[in-house]
């Protein structure tokens, strides 16, 4: 059982928790959070305390790692990892040299059907995989008005970090690293509850083409699609996929459902202990960085 302290404690930190709470790997025996008087350098004191999960704004997830190593604890930083590529890099170097694990928060690569998905592209069931698409929305803007996650220094690109990110990570788990990005950023309406839309036309280095989109005031929507030269697979949120295979009818799946928060802490848990690696290796963590930063750059140009 690996002994976390929960630093954050927000609604994310607070469903982390909860998660924690049915595993037998991982639990929170220590909570920080500034509001409620308590700080991060109190339990990277504590010798109890073996790992430190980030829930952070983003623009401290940089410091509050490199503390963490610092002080010999493993850290589980929620998404983004950093809000630029060199952020990203002083995290993963610092770990690497304190000898203590990192890993990411991207819990939707927990979802089962993007876990199918993955298993078909890596298995060679689709071909060549040729273009791929990803759209994640969801109406945060009408429900959430205020905090530091509505700062454009928080969270650029609109509804991009939010929500987008999660869609562009699917896409770099399995096209790999981006080479080029044209993004657009529209805005309808001003803040606290803006109407804005983010897309990407992506080129990837695998030679992969790409589309992205959110809308960030829509009911939740979520689908990724990869397109193979012998089949295409659809995901259609966190269970639900289609498989059309040349010359087959198409074959829609339902896939039990799964604790993706809990799944992520755990995978964490068995890499500070040595079980298992964490399935996103430091390598695919710049991936995604390195697209993140060429998103939001080509947003705000």
């Amino acid at each position: 059982m690996v002994n976390a302290a929960m630093v954050g404690l927000g609604r994310w930190g607070k469903s982390l928790m909860a998660a924690a709470e049915k595993s037998e790997r991982i639990r929170f025996t220590r909570t920080v959070d500034p509001i409620e008087g308590s700080h991060l350098d109190e339990a990277l004191r504590d010798g109890a305390i073996q790992a430190v999960v980030l829930a952070t704004p983003h623009s401290l997830h940089r410091e509050q790692a490199l503390a963490a190593a610092d002080a010999g604890k493993h850290v589980f930083c929620e998404k983004p990892l950093a809000l630029s590529l060199a952020d990203a890099r002083a995290m993963i170097d610092a770990c690497k040299q304190a000898g203590v694990k990192l890993a990411v928060g991207h819990n939707r690569r927990f979802w089962p059907a993007m876990r199918a998905l993955k298993t078909l592209v890596d298995d060679g069931r689709l071909g060549r995989v040729l273009h791929i698409e990803s759209h994640n929305s969801n109406e945060n803007s009408n429900r959430v008005t205020g905090g530091w996650r509505t700062l454009e220094r928080e969270s650029p690109g609109g509804g991009f970090t939010g929500a987008g990110l999660h869609a562009l990570d699917a896409m770099v788990s399995i096209a790999g690293p981006v080479k080029r990005v044209q993004a657009q950023l529209i805005e309808r309406k001003p803040p606290p509850a803006p109407h804005d839309t983010a897309s990407a036309l992506i080129e990837f280095e695998s030679g992969v083409s790409g589309l992205l989109a959110t809308v960030r005031a829509t009911p939740f929507y979520w689908r990724v699609h990869a397109f193979g030269t012998k089949g295409n697979a659809e995901v259609l949120g966190e269970t639900e996929i289609v498989l059309r295979m040349s010359g087959k009818p198409h074959e829609r799946r339902e896939l039990p459902a799964a604790d993706s928060l809990r799944g992520e802490l755990e995978a964490f848990a068995d890499a500070v202990t040595g079980e298992a690696r964490f399935p996103v290796t430091a390598a695919q963590m710049l991936d995604t960085v390195t697209a993140f930063e060429a998103v939001v750059n080509a947003l705000r140009s």
